[in-house]
């Protein structure tokens, strides 16, 4: 990493967001093709409330292409951007990408069944946020009821009468 990468990312740590937010903009303006300044970039806007103007920083990086873990990071931060905008079918969109590239990520699993929320799949978020949950949870009163709440975890609409 350069120099003014690692300042702009240590002024994000310490809080100084606004700072931080004109070194990585001056960076993606110099190198414009780099998908660490952009996602990088994206990421301070998303953290400033700036959403908008985080999209396209996104979307350069993705399309430019980043390791693995950026990658995530990127899928995740654009993924909820675009759900905190409203845009729920591309949220939704970049959702499946992401949990077809990283099937053991949790974290956008969780985020996906926001978005099904928004989107009035209710039935298919709490299925999603069930099997989350029972397969990080270490609670044990939870894990007793493991396979109860597996089988009922896509029936929740379903009566037994």
């Amino acid at each position: 990493m350069n120099n003014k990468l690692d300042k702009a990312l240590a002024l994000r740590k310490n809080g100084n967001h606004k700072e931080s937010n004109e070194l990585l903009s001056e960076l993606v303006k110099e190198f414009p093709d780099d998908a660490l300044y952009n996602y990088q970039c994206a990421w301070i806007f998303d953290i400033l409330g700036e959403e908008e103007k985080a999209v396209s920083f996104y979307e350069n990086a993705i399309k430019i292409g980043l390791p693995s873990k950026d990658m995530e990071g990127a899928i995740l931060g654009l993924g909820s951007t675009y759900r905190a905008l409203g845009e729920y079918e591309k949220s939704k969109d970049i959702f499946l990408k992401g949990m077809d590239l990283f099937p053991d990520n949790h974290v956008i699993k969780v985020f996906y069944s926001m978005t099904l929320y928004n989107l009035k799949e209710h039935s298919k978020a709490m299925e999603l946020l069930l099997k989350c949950l029972l397969n990080t949870t270490n609670d044990n009163e939870i894990l007793s009821y493991k396979k109860a709440l597996h089988f009922y975890s896509d029936k929740l609409d379903q009566t037994w009468k």
